[in-house]
């Protein structure tokens, strides 16, 4: 059985799962047009305006424009997409790094909004909302039992700064209604999932995208680690899909020494383009090691290209997704928008990584479940290279283009526990959902607990083992876990870490069997 990751189980308002993007962040520039070009638009434009007035039945031609869109870029490249309004709008709000709203991460309970905990600073958490409340009604408007969909939800809770917003909330834990005034305001969609020593001189920070506002939160949490003691670093960018191409080239800015270069892309006419380090770097001396894996993708992929061709550290990992190539956004007055590839990028030795795509989208798509059945994920040796692709480092060693970066160490999916699909269940939302069913029923057994308590609790009995594999078999899931026992365990405690005591303390608590981790600190 095999099942498909979600590293996000707890929904932060107003964010979008990204898939793989890597943008430039200019808009594209317009083009002088050829008479022929000229006449190729005016042919679509009269077309559209024959369906518009003529068809015989009602059409809405919004929509068979964004169609044609779609059909036109999808005889170019996989990356090269047309985005509608709605995705446009929520995609600009998480690489901005920020969403006007009321601040709450939530689950959508038996059609009620069920708060898993309100973001720290954001206006929910000021007005004393608390972490299983029911948000009932915004504004009067009813909000449960109407099975609303979540752009529903958001146009309702989300709006202008300043705004006003009446809620009524039912406590679960006081069995009571509450009245909350408060105003919305600018809440963080954090990028940096987490910043923490994971000894006394190993640093971590996990980087889930590359939005506007990462390379700020990546320094910050930089600067206090080496404050905590790091002399080395771990970054971890597994599932991580991109983003911006310049962010990522402002965390390597930080690893690598003056004019070493990151990265250079060239476009259709040939023009190059470089991206050198500068003499700022935070962390140039220390020792840095770069997490990748399949889902690793586009900026993941520069930020790990560059240290690995500079041969300022080791990749440690799975070979990469293998994106290369550039986008730019061109924005619609209806608030659509088209990421056209306008160039490929290069790591510092030379090379190409994007994988092939002439064979069609869907070729392209079931890359993971070649590498799957081909045994990549399990096994180096099952790795494809192009020896026609083969480059040198400064330090000569042998670095391979042509399809995502090569980690210089490999470390198999945990395939030692067992099937695979239980790694990814512990990993996807389900455990979140559970969790929050768990805490919500006796949410004062963990009222005044200290972390390492709520550890032992969870830890050293079996009830919420034996409770996940019921809430498994009533939601149709049916898997034999018993081989996987611990793996599961750890992944429901550091769970329950995470949704009472935040993001840090659950990275903490997982990275300690993180199978990955522990390659870094023999390698140390």
């Amino acid at each position: 059985m095999k099942i498909k990751p979600n590293y996000f189980p707890v929904v932060l308002f107003g964010t979008l799962a990204l898939g793989i993007v890597l943008g430039a962040t200019l808009n594209f520039p317009q083009q002088g047009n050829s008479s022929a070009s000229e006449n190729h638009r005016n042919k679509l434009n009269k077309l559209i305006d024959f369906i518009d007035n003529e068809y015989v039945d009602q059409v809405n031609t919004d929509s068979i424009v964004d169609l044609a869109a779609s059909n036109i870029l999808d005889k170019l490249d996989p990356h090269s997409v047309y985005v509608p309004k709605k995705e446009q709008t929520q995609l600009a709000e998480t690489m901005k790094g920020d969403f006007v709203g009321i601040g709450v991460n939530f689950y959508m309970l038996n059609d009620t909004i069920a708060v898993v905990n309100p973001v720290v600073g954001g206006p929910s958490e000021k007005a004393g909302i608390k972490s299983g409340d029911r948000i009932l009604y915004a504004n009067k408007e009813k909000l449960f039992g109407r099975k609303l969909t979540s752009e529903d939800l958001y146009s309702r809770l989300k709006g202008e700064k300043g705004t006003d917003v009446a809620l009524v909330v039912y406590r679960k834990s006081e069995n009571k209604k509450l009245q909350v005034q408060l105003k919305r305001d600018v809440v963080a969609i954090e990028s940096v999932a987490a910043a923490v020593m994971i000894n006394p001189t190993l640093g971590y920070i996990k980087i889930n995208r590359f939005a506007e506002t990462t390379h700020d939160e990546f320094k910050k949490g930089l600067v206090e680690l080496k404050k905590q003691g790091a002399k080395s670093l771990v970054i971890d960018v597994r599932d991580n899909g991109g983003g911006y191409m310049e962010i990522a080239a402002e965390i390597a800015d930080e690893l690598l020494k003056d004019k070493q270069l990151i990265v250079f892309t060239k476009n259709k006419k040939g023009k190059i383009d470089k991206t050198y380090a500068t003499e700022d770097g935070e962390f140039e001396t220390g020792t840095v090691f770069i997490l990748i894996n399949e889902s690793s993708a586009s900026a993941s992929e520069i930020l790990a290209g560059a240290i690995q061709d500079n041969d300022r550290g080791l990749v440690i990992g799975r070979r990469s997704f293998g994106k290369g190539l550039v986008q730019r956004e061109m924005n619609f007055q209806d608030g659509s928008a088209v990421r056209l590839t306008i160039a490929r990028y290069y790591t510092p030795t030379g090379r190409s990584i994007q994988k092939p795509y002439q064979k069609g989208i869907d070729d392209y798509n079931s890359d993971f479940d070649k590498r799957l059945i081909g045994g990549e994920l399990y096994k180096k040796d099952s790795i494809k290279v192009d020896p026609k692709l083969k480059y040198k480092t400064p330090k000569g060693k042998i670095v391979y283009g042509g399809g995502g970066i090569v980690p210089d160490v490999f470390v198999p999916l945990e395939v030692e526990h067992g099937d695979e699909g239980v790694v990814y269940l512990m990993q996807s939302g389900a455990v979140g959902y559970f969790v929050f069913e768990e805490l919500d029923k006796s949410r004062k057994q963990f009222q005044g607990l200290k972390l390492a308590q709520v550890v032992s609790k969870i830890d050293n009995a079996d009830i919420y083992y034996e409770n996940f594999k019921k809430y498994l078999s009533k939601n149709g899931l049916v898997l034999k876990l018993e081989k996987d026992k611990k793996l599961v365990k750890r992944y429901l405690t550091a769970e329950f870490i995470r949704q009472l005591f935040g993001e840090n303390s659950y990275y903490s608590l997982i990275v300690k069997e993180d199978p990955m981790i522990k390659k870094v600190q023999i390698l140390k």
